[in-house]
């Protein structure tokens, strides 16, 4: 993944990727490509289109049984 990291303090539960932390599209493709590798999971496409902030991204990681 070759997206640039935003600045820790911005990175907080309610920030949305795009407005908040500044990721464009294919940025936060490459956000949830990084999850499914990190946690052994599959994010179907309809799923992976509604985890815009990082709190979603967690939640969905928490509900998600086969996340190691």
């Amino acid at each position: 993944m070759t997206f640039n990291l935003p600045h820790p303090h911005q990175i907080t539960p309610t920030a949305s990727f795009t407005s908040d932390l500044g990721l464009d599209s294919l940025d936060a493709v490459e956000v949830v490509m990084a999850i499914e590798e990190e946690f052994s999971i599959e994010i179907p496409d309809e799923e992976a289109d509604q985890i815009t902030t990082v709190n979603e991204a967690i939640s969905y990681i928490e509900r998600t049984p086969e996340a190691i």
